[in-house]
């Protein structure tokens, strides 16, 4: 797959069936569509492409508001990587680009960037300034432009909107198990690992301790999680711990990992934890030597999951 930011560096000399959308999570109703455009790419011999836009609009439309995202942009690329695309555009999103017309943007993007030759869209979709153009003006483009359009049902597309729905609110309850069916993968947080207060390891139990970048990315309800990584190309178990840390008068919220039969330096190293499953909600312990032997509850139970 060729990934590459806007259209002015596509090598467009191939032409292309599209599809257009933000396609966060990249879950299973975006799958569905997703191997339509797969498989009529093959069937037209043309190129598979993905246009998306970075930053989220509404994070350039609306900067006040608090959205959250599935995944990363690092994360949607790798993903997207696996299921056999040609291309994928992440086209810058400003607020430049929001005031092009309807016209400006099928004949500089869609035509002469992309070399669309189909495009498979939503019937509710909207585009060009102010949103102001639908897919019967597409439709309309198409005819003069030559290019084709497939329009997605309603049914379709309503499968889309209540899965993404689903994943948000199965995160923020810490249902994880609602949220990796409807993603149809384990629900990812990539992130740098960084220096803590090294009181895990006086508890027997090092962590890293991982600082995730991008701020917009949904971190789900605070608690203890059953996790995996691939560590120099090999899956390391772990458990997780999202919050406070309160038995220690904690301030400040982080994610920190304890890897299982595992003792190697990570501190600076790029990591990407899978989350597996749930095991508690954070609390609060009378002391240390609680949490200590909640900690030992805590692996046997994540080792009774990985092994079932």
């Amino acid at each position: 797959m060729i990934s590459i930011q806007n259209t002015t560096k596509f090598d467009n000399q191939q032409p292309s069936v599209v599809t257009i959308g933000t396609f966060d999570g990249v879950h299973i109703g975006h799958r569905k569509l997703l191997d339509r455009l797969i498989n009529d790419a093959k069937l037209l011999n043309l190129k598979a492409t993905v246009l998306t836009f970075f930053p989220h609009p509404r994070m350039v439309l609306q900067q006040d508001a608090d959205i959250k995202l599935l995944n990363t942009i690092e994360e949607k690329i790798k993903i997207l990587e696996k299921i056999g695309l040609d291309n994928l555009i992440i086209y810058p999103f400003t607020q430049e680009f929001s005031r092009l017309s309807a016209t400006e943007f099928v004949q500089k993007i869609l035509v002469n960037g992309l070399n669309s030759k189909k495009i498979i869209i939503g019937y509710d979709h909207r585009f060009g300034r102010n949103r102001n153009a639908d897919i019967k003006d597409l439709i309309a483009f198409g005819k003069t432009f030559g290019f084709k359009v497939d329009e997605i049902p309603a049914q379709e597309i309503d499968e889309v909107s209540v899965s993404s729905t689903k994943i948000r609110k199965a995160l923020e309850t810490g249902d994880i198990a609602t949220a990796n069916l409807y993603l149809g993968y384990e629900y990812m947080l990539t992130g740098r690992v960084k220096k803590g207060k090294g009181l895990g390891r006086q508890l027997k139990f090092p962590t890293a301790n991982l600082h995730i970048e991008e701020s917009y990315k949904l971190i789900p309800q605070n608690g203890v999680y059953v996790v995996k990584s691939e560590i120099n190309n090999t899956v390391v178990y772990g458990m997780m711990n999202i919050g406070f840390n309160p038995t220690v008068s904690g301030t400040e919220k982080s994610i920190e990992i304890h890897f299982f039969d595992f003792d190697q330096n990570l501190y600076d190293q790029k990591l990407q934890i899978d989350i597996l499953d749930r095991i508690r909600d954070e609390h609060k312990f009378d002391s240390v030597d609680q949490l200590k032997a909640q900690l030992e509850i805590d692996k046997k139970t994540s080792l009774s999951i990985i092994s079932a």
